[in-house]
């Protein structure tokens, strides 16, 4: 299974730190979309596999990759996960309009993760952020369990 995540990690490096821990276990390319100025998404074609991620901005991914995933090319028995650090809040709203997206383009959504994240977003740095120290090595321990469960999905 060839596999790719595809990320948005701009602040603390919460989210590139779980996408790292899914790649190990997948053996998946990565692709930080806030190191590449403009990325084809066509060349996500070749994947069975294609994981997207980014913090959790205004109640939703971040517009760079909402707006990457409305590019991607139409699904041809292509499968996706979602995975999103967050500040706090329930993941699940969260994920909704990214899983949108997504299936539009015909992905079989095959699993979603979501962890806390440190967060100093507005006022939040007053009290110097919330969520110190996350994600800590038991969230990346459950982000790679994620990863390694994500193949079932696939058959």
């Amino acid at each position: 299974m060839k596999s790719i995540i595809c990320f948005v990690s701009t602040h603390h490096g919460n989210t590139r730190r779980v996408a790292d821990a899914m790649a190990r276990v997948l053996d998946a390319d990565v692709l930080d979309l806030d190191a590449e100025d403009d990325v084809d998404p066509a060349i996500l074609g070749e994947y069975d596999l294609i994981g997207l991620g980014s913090g959790i901005y205004a109640l939703r991914h971040h517009p760079r990759l909402l707006h990457f995933a409305s590019r991607l090319p139409p699904a041809r028995d292509g499968a996706a996960f979602l995975f999103s650090t967050r500040g706090f809040g329930p993941p699940g709203p969260y994920h909704l309009s990214l899983r949108r997206r997504v299936e539009d383009l015909g992905y079989r959504v095959v699993g979603e993760f979501s962890c806390r994240g440190y967060d100093t977003f507005g006022p939040l740095s007053i009290i110097g952020g919330i969520n110190r120290g996350k994600p800590d090595e038991a969230d990346l321990e459950r982000a790679a369990d994620f990863a390694g469960s994500l193949s079932e999905g696939i058959d």
